[in-house]
């Protein structure tokens, strides 16, 4: 066989096995590949996948991308809505094929979530140096682009023999399906390695199973971890994504009902319970709801929980104000159970840990006074949010209009995509979900564009339950303007495929979000509008709109495109297109909604900050006085350890 048929052919028979509640779950760790051929791949991965399309196309289903990138993004939706059991493999030509990755393999790495990268590579024989699209360096002549890869990856290997591909793939795929250890995964294939033949063992082959690691916490740390709670007057949970990856949510559900401790959610958090909760307090940090925030404020306790505790989380390190608070991490990954200094890190499943400390707190509950305030700050946060989803500016609508009426038109178990700008903070403090799958907004790397390739990996995971005997959920992408333009060309793959997608495109002439943040550091929105060139200044602040449709690019891209004009009923006919879209046939193809926004009106106050840096001196009077109010800020951060 030639190098790159037997990866294919191996990666078919490479299976996860995972265990929850005692019920086993078997299912292709690789369910397909993704690939655009250049001369790196064409006779090599492109050519093994052909072969076996035609011997049986089940054996490595292949799927069309229109970039790079965007190919990484979907295979990442895709292994967040299977919580991380399955990825996609991803093949790419030399030179900017390969390192048009990049940036989608950081992405994966930083939110721990597994993707296989095969990036094709220059000649291993060197046999016609230098090669076209060859990056050549006079110092080091075994560097090539896709060294570029090492930091971005978990796990990197180069097959400069065909005899290294058993011990590339085998620990690669170790790391893939390690839940502390996953990420990018990049395994570099030199072109003409590719094509060689050799002889394959069977046993490489064969069948191979990879068991979730979901390790069991250390009874003297649960012992440890029942005292400290039981010794705490305000303690508050942090409930991240590794809550969700465990299926730890019912447990989490038991153990809140049981102690009466509030939870804050991080991004990757949502879903762990639902909005309604008696104890859920949503969104926790900077782009959070006022309830987690005052609790957080006064919390002599925190247990975190599946979190890594970034800074948009823990408001840069201002969200907990009580001089004795502490903290008890619980995580798969040690890196994020040590942080903040904590004597009492349990390096642990999540599901497991919890069973074990609903058996240590049998008994134990918070105070009636802390019950009281969780309630009162729960029902003052909620009122927020009526009103911001029920007040009606005309002729252009409020964003958090919008939010609101895209999730009344939502069924619960339907999905909600987003990344980047104003919507993921948002959506984040206001989103009211109602499933653990219903919301999926990537923020650890918080990537314009990932909005559409995401949503349809997403898409791609649910009709794959579906189709197992689950119920149908719609995937809805809320994206702005400037996302939209990033990477909006996955569009085309969803025609392709006849994949129902629905977008939800926020129209408010630039960035709304950095122009935001611009204004309150004294920067004035500069270069956050999409206007005409102003010659004279060479400023694009004041100059006309710039005359672009992107109802009408989506409509020649062969998407169904609903235009909401705007005035009085903006809201309520957005509503109804939603609904339309979700009453269209589920092979009917993508569908974007095209409405306008005010950029200027802003989401509820989630009382919480957001460290960036203001300029210390300035002739700007408005940085000036942004500067005082950051210094205000600054003074109210933890120097907390790690």
């Amino acid at each position: 066989m030639t190098v790159a048929q037997a990866v294919v052919e191996y990666l078919s028979k490479q299976y996860t096995v995972d265990s929850i509640n005692g019920v086993e779950y078997r299912e292709r760790l690789i369910p397909g590949t993704f690939g655009i051929f250049g001369h790196g791949n064409v006779a090599g991965v492109g050519q093994a996948l052909k072969q076996y399309q035609q011997l049986d196309p089940a054996i490595m289903p292949y799927y069309q991308g229109r970039n790079e990138q965007a190919q990484v993004h979907q295979a990442v939706g895709y292994a967040r809505h299977t919580r991380r059991r399955q990825t996609y493999a991803v093949s790419t030509s030399i030179g900017p094929g390969s390192s048009n990755l990049l940036t989608g393999a950081a992405l994966a790495t930083t939110n721990r979530l597994p993707v296989l990268l095969l990036p094709s590579d220059t000649f291993a024989t060197r046999a016609a140096d230098p090669v076209l699209q060859q990056l050549e360096q006079p110092y080091a002549y075994d560097i090539t682009v896709n060294d570029a890869f090492r930091p971005l990856s978990k796990f990197f290997d180069r097959v400069n023999r065909p005899e290294q591909l058993f011990s590339a793939f085998h620990h690669g795929l170790r790391v893939l399906t390690d839940p502390a250890e996953t990420g990018a995964v990049t395994i570099s294939l030199p072109q003409d390695v590719q094509a060689e033949a050799f002889d394959v063992p069977e046993e490489f082959l064969a069948e191979r199973e990879w068991r979730i690691r979901r390790p069991a916490a250390d009874d003297d740390d649960i012992a440890r971890a029942a005292a400290a709670i039981r010794a705490a007057k305000r303690p508050l949970i942090i409930a991240g994504g590794g809550v969700l990856y465990a299926y730890a949510n019912d447990e989490l559900a038991k153990f809140v009902e049981l102690t009466g401790i509030p939870v804050g959610n991080t991004q990757a958090g949502v879903g762990v319970l639902p909005w309604d909760h008696k104890f859920s307090l949503g969104a926790i940090g900077s782009t959070g709801t006022t309830a987690a925030n005052a609790s957080a404020a006064e919390a002599d306790l925190i247990i975190g929980i599946g979190t890594r505790y970034e800074d948009f989380t823990t408001a840069s390190r201002t969200a907990f104000q009580n001089p004795d608070v502490k903290f008890i991490n619980i995580n798969v990954a040690a890196i994020d159970a040590y942080k903040h200094g904590t004597t009492l890190p349990i390096v642990a499943d999540a599901r497991k840990a919890l069973v074990k400390l609903n058996a240590a707190l049998g008994g134990y509950r918070v105070g009636a006074d802390l019950e009281q305030k969780i309630e009162a700050e729960k029902k003052r946060w909620d009122v927020t949010v009526d009103e911001a989803f029920d007040t009606r500016f005309t002729p252009l609508p409020a964003q958090n209009e919008i939010i609101g009426a895209t999730n009344r038109a939502m069924d619960a178990r339907d999905v909600v995509i987003c990344a980047a700008g104003s919507l993921p903070g948002d959506l984040h403090k206001m989103w009211r979900v109602r499933d653990p799958f219903g919301y999926h907004v990537e923020y650890a790397y918080s990537c314009m564009g990932y909005e559409i390739p995401g949503g349809l990996g997403v898409k791609r995971a649910a009709l794959a339950e579906a189709a197992r005997g689950g119920e149908q959920r719609d995937v809805v992408v809320m994206v702005g303007d400037g996302s939209y333009l990033m990477m909006h060309t996955e569009l085309v793959t969803a025609v392709a495929e006849r994949i129902k997608l629905i977008v939800v495109l926020i129209q408010n002439h630039g960035y709304a979000s950095i122009g935001s943040l611009s204004e309150s550091l004294g920067s004035q929105r500069f270069g956050t509008q999409y206007r005409a060139l102003n010659e004279e200044q060479h400023s694009f602040d004041e100059g006309e709109t710039l005359p672009v449709d992107l109802a009408l690019n989506a409509e020649s891209l062969g998407v169904k495109v609903i235009r909401i004009e705007p005035g009085e009923k903006v809201i309520a006919e957005l509503e109804q297109a939603i609904r339309d879209a979700k009453a269209t046939p589920e092979r009917g193809g993508p569908i974007l909604i095209h409405v306008e926004s005010d950029p200027l009106l802003d989401a509820p106050s989630s009382e919480s900050w957001w460290d960036v840096p203001v300029s210390q001196v300035s002739e700007l009077d408005s940085t000036k006085q942004a500067f005082q109010t950051y210094v205000d800020h600054k003074n109210r951060q933890r120097k907390l350890l790690g």
